[in-house]
């Protein structure tokens, strides 16, 4: 079994390439700089030594707060430089991710490109407002992996293109959100439970949004 994790020196990344490991399928690991999100070429390059025929991908980059930016609690924070690298790490580079990756998926067999998403990109789900750049960013991510679903559907009707909600983890990226009251789990635990979600999902489920009881979100 083929399997790769992208963004693999990430806290749930690295939690990933342990849990893979311990079953038995140690992934091919992929990280900065090797495969930089910002540059396609890195990723068409790593995409290029995987080769073909891989079982699972794993998605687990993402940003939400760094170099002085925070998400936004007003459109009076709103930052045109924010908001652009929210959409280049949390949707533009996942989708070329897809545009590299997908292709090389194998045919004859399930096979499974997982991105992690989340809840607040669901624009039903919104209740709250605020975080107007990493919302709109994981809005289009799962936008962009709905339509990747039906194209890839047309090449191979047991693979699966998905974004997932790992709910809140213990890593650097949750931290400063992190507050009493609020499910948070550790790295090694969510990472457990989304490869079981993997596990279950069917090809009926490629293109939705799904949490890590393996419930559907809607967009």
């Amino acid at each position: 079994m083929k399997t790769i994790v992208i963004g693999a020196r990430g806290g749930i990344g690295s939690a990933f390439v342990s849990a893979l490991t311990a079953r038995g399928t140690p992934p091919i690991a992929l990280s900065r700089p090797e495969l930089d999100l910002i540059d396609e070429a890195s990723i068409a390059a790593s995409a290029e030594r995987c080769g073909d025929d891989i079982d699972l991908i794993i998605d687990a980059t993402g940003f939400l707060h760094g170099d002085g930016m925070m998400p936004e609690r007003s459109w009076k924070q709103l930052d045109s430089a924010h908001l652009a690298r929210n959409f280049v790490i949390n949707a533009i580079g996942p989708a070329l991710l897809m545009k590299h990756f997908l292709p090389r998926l194998a045919r004859d067999r399930r096979a499974v490109f997982a991105t992690l998403s989340a809840r607040v990109g669901s624009i039903t789900d919104n209740n709250l407002g605020g975080w107007y750049g990493y919302r709109a960013a994981k809005a289009a991510l799962n936008q962009i992996v709905r339509t990747a679903s039906i194209e890839l559907r047309r090449q191979s009707k047991q693979s699966i293109c998905v974004a997932l909600h790992p709910g809140t983890v213990s890593t650097d990226l949750s931290a400063p959100f992190s507050k009493s009251g609020l499910d948070v789990r550790d790295p090694a635990i969510a990472a457990e439970r989304m490869l079981v979600v993997i596990d279950a999902l069917t090809p009926a489920q490629s293109g939705l949004l799904i949490d890590h009881h393996g419930l559907v979100i809607p967009f």
